[in-house]
Order: structure tokens, then C-alpha cells, then sequence
């Protein structure tokens, strides 16, 4: 089991700058790729920005939706089993309860995907 413990959610003000980080601890042997997510109100939970490969230089990949390129920055650390997500000139579309994602392969060689609990983001006009 993996476990996730996400913090760093809150109320902001539009234009405001928040830092998500996730932490996972657990039995968890590689990364394949480590991601946050986020479910607007009354929306489906939608991929935010993603890492994949993290533990590798090239080919790592960063994915980020349309919607928050140039203003979020992930940033995916293997050996610290952290991830972060840097928020900036948040906007009020950016409102959601945001969950940490985690995958890769266990040290008994079993697939790992595991969410967080999620931290909500408020971003007031």
C-alpha cells in the first residue's frame, strides 16, 4: 500500500499563488509517474499536470492541461517521494478539490496507483 498525504489547499484571492505537495510513503519500489488532478464544482476530475518517468532525466515527460500552462509548475522528486504543484495567477476556474496521483511498481513487483484524500482550493474573484 501507498499512502498519500497531500497539504498546501486553501483560499486565495484571484491572482493569487498556492503550492500543493504530496508526500507518499508506503511500498513503493519505482515511479512511472506522479501527477495531480482536480475536480472542479460539479465537473469530472480532470488531469492537471503530469510527470511521467520521474526518476529518469530524458524521456521524462510534463503534461500539463491547456488551461493552467505558464501559471502551474509540477515538480516530481522520486527520491524525496514528493511531488509538487506550484499555483500561480490562480483564477477562479481554478477552484476544485485537487487530488495527488502516484503510480509506478512495487519492491514485490505490483502496479501501484494510488490518490489522495485531496485538498481543496478556493480562489475568490
Amino acid at each position: 500500500q501507498v499512502q498519500l498525504v497531500e497539504s498546501g489547499g486553501g483560499w486565495v484571492q484571484a491572482g493569487g499563488t498556492l503550492t500543493l505537495s504530496c508526500v507518499a510513503s508506503g511500498n513503493i519500489d519505482k515511479y512511472t509517474s506522479m501527477g495531480w488532478y482536480r475536480r472542479p464544482p460539479g465537473k469530472a476530475r480532470e488531469a492537471v499536470a503530469v510527470v511521467t518517468n520521474p526518476e529518469i532525466a530524458r524521456p521524462r515527460t510534463v503534461d500539463y492541461a491547456d488551461s493552467v500552462k505558464g501559471r502551474f509548475t509540477i515538480s516530481g522528486d522520486s527520491a524525496k517521494d514528493t511531488v509538487t504543484l506550484q499555483m500561480n495567477t490562480l483564477t477562479v476556474e481554478d477552484t476544485g478539490i485537487y487530488y495527488c496521483n502516484i503510480q509506478g511498481t512495487s519492491t514485490w513487483g505490483m502496479h501501484v496507483d494510488s490518490w489522495g484524500a485531496g485538498t481543496q482550493v478556493i480562489v475568490s474573484p
